[in-house]
């Protein structure tokens, strides 16, 4: 299935990477949105989020996608801010109606913190960035419109936490959600413990907080996640 996606964004919160382009091809393999052809109109490749509009009979529907391969699009402090720009300039677009959070790179939703950067900030930039994450997935749980996170992979720590801050989860068979930093003594710290509780409740909540384990997509839809 071809779909028409225009790149939307200002240069100054985007980066160079932004222009318009229409006509880019996509697939609609494992029944989500999937980007083929990224290279057209990342030409600046460092860029590691963007923001797309639908048109055709998808018209109102935006898209923000994940594209980082060589960290399965961590979120690094780039890819953070990138993010709040991104929902405020959804909210500023009065022809957006619903929202998809999704990924460009197959098999993959978010590996959750770029635990390689996180390794080389202090620990007042580790704790700023805690807080900005934090901070940025409340903006997107109070987003003007329905968001939707597209998982197509596996979503652990901060990329439960992003899926979490979503109005509405969809997942494909090879999808695991789960907070795989439990297992070291580490507490989801951007709303995945509050959000998680009030989704599923606090007993199986906290099953699944104090033992890290990991949930397919057949029993996420079971247990109401």
């Amino acid at each position: 299935m071809n779909r028409t996606i225009t790149l939307l964004g200002r240069r100054k919160a985007f980066g160079r990477g932004l222009r318009n382009l229409r006509g880019l091809k996509t697939d609609n393999k494992h029944g989500l949105l999937r980007v083929t052809s990224a290279d057209e109109f990342l030409v600046d490749r460092s860029s590691k989020l963007w923001v797309g509009e639908h048109s055709g009979s998808e018209t109102g529907t935006a898209s923000i996608s994940l594209e980082n391969a060589s960290t399965r699009n961590a979120l690094s402090r780039e890819v953070i801010g990138r993010l709040r720009d991104a929902v405020n300039l959804l909210n500023n677009s009065p022809g957006i109606r619903v929202v998809i959070i999704q990924s460009s790179v197959d098999g993959v939703f978010c590996a959750g913190a770029d635990l390689k950067e996180r390794a080389k900030l202090t620990l007042e930039q580790q704790g700023d960035t805690v807080n900005t994450l934090r901070s940025n997935l409340d903006a997107l749980s109070k987003c003007r419109v329905p968001t939707v996170a597209a998982m197509d992979g596996p979503a652990l720590g901060g990329g439960a936490e992003l899926a979490l801050a979503c109005d509405f989860r969809i997942a494909s068979q090879r999808t695991v959600i789960g907070f795989p930093e439990c297992q070291l003594g580490i507490i989801p710290g951007a709303g995945g413990t509050q959000r998680l509780s009030r989704l599923i409740g606090p007993s199986r909540a906290k099953e699944l907080i104090f033992t890290g384990r990991r949930v397919s997509a057949q029993e996420a839809l079971r247990i109401g996640l």
